[in-house]
C-alpha cells in the first residue's frame, strides 16, 4: 500500500476521490510549508508504504541521485524520476531481511569453502570491498548451471563448516522453492549480505547504492520520493538489470548487521512521552512511532513540515485543528504543516507519523 502524491500508485482522499498530488498542488504553502517548499519544491518529499511479504522480494539497490539523473534521462519510462531513495523499514511483527553486507572476514571465511574458490579472483589472499564487488559480479554473470551446481555443494556440506554463518543450510532450500537452485540471488544474499531477523519496533536503514531483499514479514517502508530501482536477483532472468551497472554502483556501507539498524530514539514531539522516533542519515523525513495502552493520550507536537499517518494497531479518536476524527487499523491521514495532533485510545493503538521538516 502506497500513501504518498507520487504518480504511481498515489494516494486519494476518501471523500472526494481526489488525488493527493491535486490536493497538495492547490493548497502548496498551507500544507508543505515554505521550509519543505524551499528544500524539495513543491512535492510530499518522501514515499511512505506497507509491505506484507511471504516470499523473497527481488535482490536490488536504489541509485543514487547522480546514477538515477543519467538513467532518468537515458531511460524516463523505466527510471521515472532522477532523484535516490534511501529508505527505512520498520518491523510490525517478525521480519527476515538480507541487508547491507557482511564484514569483510566473515566473508573472506566463507569462500574458504571449496565450492566457492571458483568466484575468488586468483592469488586473493586478503579480501577487499573491490574483491567482494568481483566476487557478487562473477556469481551474478555466472551461468544456471555453474550457479545450481554451487548450491548443490553448498547444501551437502556438513553444519559445523559454516561457523556462525550455519544458518545458510536452513535458508537455502526455503529460496530455492520460492525461485529456482539457478537464481544466482541466493548466492549473493547467503554468502555477501546479512541476514537480520527484527522484531516489531526494530528498524534498518538502507542508503542508496546498499544491496537489500526483504524475506518474510509485515513493515512500514518509508523512502525518498522515488521509484527507482536495480534488480539482479530473487527474479526472472528477463527482469534483472544490467550487472555491470548494478555492481559499479553499489556502496560498501553498511558492512555489518549492527551498522544496518537503526535504533529509534526519545523525541519532545510526544508530549505525553508515548512516542520514539526514527532518524535517518537523510534529510527528507523521519518517522514517529506512537504506542498507547487502553485508554491512554498521547499529543504530537506540530511539525513544520507535512507529514503522512497510518493507524496499524488499535482504535480510538485524533483531534486536531478542533474536529474529532475515528481512527483505527488500515486509517491513513495526510497531515499539513504546523498541525498538533492529540490521540486517545479505546483498547490500544499504534501509529506512525512520517514527516518532513
Amino acid at each position: 500500500m502506497w500513501m504518498g502524491d507520487y504518480p504511481v500508485l498515489p494516494a486519494k482522499v476518501l471523500e472526494t476521490n481526489e488525488e493527493l498530488r491535486k490536493v497538495i498542488d492547490e493548497n502548496k504553502e498551507q500544507l508543505l510549508g515554505k521550509n519543505s517548499m524551499e528544500k524539495f519544491g513543491g512535492v510530499l518529499p518522501f514515499l511512505p508504504k506497507i509491505l506484507s511479504i511471504s516470499k523473497a522480494l527481488p535482490l536490488q539497490i536504489h541509485p543514487n541521485k547522480e546514477l538515477a539523473t543519467r538513467l532518468h534521462n537515458e531511460n524516463p519510462e523505466k527510471f521515472t524520476d532522477p532523484n535516490h531513495k534511501p529508505e527505512i523499514a520498520v518491523a510490525l511483527g517478525k521480519f527476515e531481511v538480507f541487508a547491507g553486507w557482511k564484514p569483510t572476514k566473515d566473508i573472506q571465511a566463507l569462500f574458504e569453502l571449496e565450492p566457492l574458490q571458483r568466484y575468488v579472483p586468483s592469488k586473493q589472499t586478503s579480501f577487499t570491498d573491490e574483491t567482494v564487488k568481483k566476487i557478487g559480479h562473477t556469481i551474478l554473470e555466472a551461468s544456471d548451471e555453474t550457479i545450481a551446481e554451487t548450491q548443490q555443494q553448498l547444501g551437502q556440506l556438513p553444519r559445523e563448516t559454516f561457523g556462525p554463518a550455519a544458518y545458510i543450510l536452513d535458508l537455502l532450500p526455503r529460496l530455492q522453492e520460492q525461485y529456482s537452485k539457478q537464481d544466482p540471488g541466493t548466492l549473493v544474499a547467503l554468502l555477501l549480505m546479512n541476514f537480520i531477523t527484527l522484531q516489531a519496533g526494530d528498524a534498518i536503514y538502507v542508503p542508496a547504492d546498499a544491496p537489500h531483499a526483504y524475506l518474510s514479514g509485515d513493515i512500514v517502508e518509508c523512502m525518498a520520493r522515488s521509484n527507482n530501482v536495480l534488480n539482479t536477483g530473487f527474479c526472472p532472468r528477463a527482469d534483472r538489470d544490467s550487472i555491470p551497472l548494478f555492481t559499479s554502483a553499489l556502496t560498501f556501507a553498511p558492512h555489518s548487521a549492527d551498522e544496518t539498524l537503526l535504533p529509534s530514539r526519545s523525541t519532545s514531539k510526544g508530549k505525553n512521552g508515548k512516542s520514539v522516533v526514527y532518524k535517518p542519515d537523510m534529510s527528507e523525513f523521519d518517522m514517529l512511532r506512537t504506542i498507547l495502552g487502553k485508554k491512554e493520550k498521547e499529543v504530537v507536537a506540530e511539525t513544520g513540515g507535512p507529514g503522512v499517518l497510518i493507524v496499524t494497531q488499535g482504535s480510538g479518536k485524533l483531534r486536531a485543528e478542533g474536529k474529532d476524527w475515528e481512527v483505527r487499523e488500515g486509517y491513513t491521514f495526510f497531515i499539513g504543516q504546523g498541525v498538533e495532533l492529540t490521540f486517545e485510545s479505546e483498547d490500544g493503538l499504534e501509529i506512525y507519523l512520517a514527516y518532513a521538516e
